[in-house]
């Protein structure tokens, strides 16, 4: 039996990357190392990249969808992606 996946959200159709900032900035800014220290000052400075972006709110939505544990999307830290998510869950379950 194969396994399907069923996208409530078509990420494809107008495509959010295509106008997130940090599309030429270098990737690794966004995925730092730790959470104390330098990493700091690296989630910082990706945060102020995502803060200039036409496409956070699209950019976050999919991280909440796709459970993007590492890294900054949408201007979270996954720290506080973890907490942001229980609540989008719950959203999820009460609009279905």
């Amino acid at each position: 039996m194969a396994l399907t996946w069923n996208r409530t959200i078509d990420w494809d159709r107008e495509d959010w990357r295509g106008r997130a900032a940090c599309r030429d900035t270098e990737p690794d800014l966004f995925f730092p190392v730790g959470t104390t220290g330098q990493a700091v000052d690296q989630i910082d400075a990706a945060k102020a990249v995502c803060s200039e972006c036409e496409a956070q709110a699209e950019c976050l939505e999919f991280a909440l969808a796709t459970n993007q544990e590492s890294g900054v999307w949408g201007c979270t830290s996954e720290e506080e992606r973890r907490k942001l998510r229980k609540a989008w869950l719950a959203q999820q379950r009460r609009a279905s």
